[in-house]
């Protein structure tokens, strides 16, 4: 799945209705929506920086009609060369020296938020730290960025076109 910082609104609502229906709970998803949207004026604010890594699947995952992932593809492209943003990618040909897992982030290398199909889990301790910072800096080295990542996210966009 595309990272919540980068999603669209439509993406981020057919994640969230798809997360309401498997966990069976009633959401206010427009409210969800909102919020997300509004976490993400941090991407345009001077001094701030995210560094993303992405799997390729999330580039072509139809977790949203056809038209919603082609909307999100380019929002992908579109941060690109921003200042405030490093997208790597980890592209399918890319070789892996730790396997796929579930998301997370890394806060100030003092917390680490991990997503799972349950729960999110904020992780403060040094040796939990310790590791996802170990993982990231491992799948940072298999990623690719800039040009490259827009000639990934390219490829995707003509694959979805393909269907």
């Amino acid at each position: 799945m595309v990272v919540g910082q980068l999603q669209t609104a439509d993406y981020a609502r057919h994640i969230f209705e798809h997360y309401a229906t498997l966990h069976e709970s009633p959401r206010d998803t427009e409210e969800a929506v909102r919020a997300r949207m509004q976490r993400q004026e941090g991407l345009y604010k001077t001094g701030k920086k995210y560094r993303i890594l992405m799997w390729e699947a999330a580039l072509h995952a139809l977790v949203c009609p056809p038209s919603v992932l082609a909307a999100q593809l380019d929002r992908l492209a579109g941060v690109i060369g921003l200042d405030t943003v490093e997208l790597g990618i980890v592209p399918f040909s890319a070789p892996l020296k730790i396997p796929p897992a579930n998301g997370f982030w890394v806060l100030d290398e003092r917390i680490a938020i991990v997503e799972d199909w349950h729960a999110e889990l904020w992780l403060d301790d040094a040796q939990s730290i310790t590791t996802y910072m170990k993982v990231w800096s491992t799948l940072q080295k298999s990623a690719v960025y800039g040009s490259k990542a827009q000639n990934v996210i390219n490829g995707a966009r003509r694959a979805l076109n393909a269907h």
